[in-house]
């Protein structure tokens, strides 16, 4: 089973949210997840970004691949960089 972090699609018509989740590869995008990360919202401005780091690390560390967009908000976030370290043994 693939897991991937990616982000699932919420609010209106021409008004998106996004929710950061855990899900397998095979799942539809808005469909079935298992773990809520954080949430994206684009709309503000700046971009409104929260996310926790500890659920974050710990699901990198069990095998969960991010996509491109979820690897980017990591990476503002600096979660990249903790998780690199900790791989490091830094």
């Amino acid at each position: 089973m693939a897991v991937k972090l990616r982000l699932k699609r919420m609010g209106a018509k021409k008004a998106p949210f996004y929710r950061v989740v855990v899900a397998d590869s095979r799942s539809p995008r808005d469909g079935r997840f298992i773990d809520t990360v954080g949430t994206y919202n684009p709309l503000t401005t700046p971009a409104e970004v929260k996310i926790d780091e500890e659920k974050a690390i710990k699901w990198l560390n069990n095998g969960a691949i991010p996509t491109d967009t979820v690897k980017n908000l990591f990476s503002k976030a600096g979660i990249m960089e903790k998780y690199h370290n900790s791989k490091q043994g830094k």
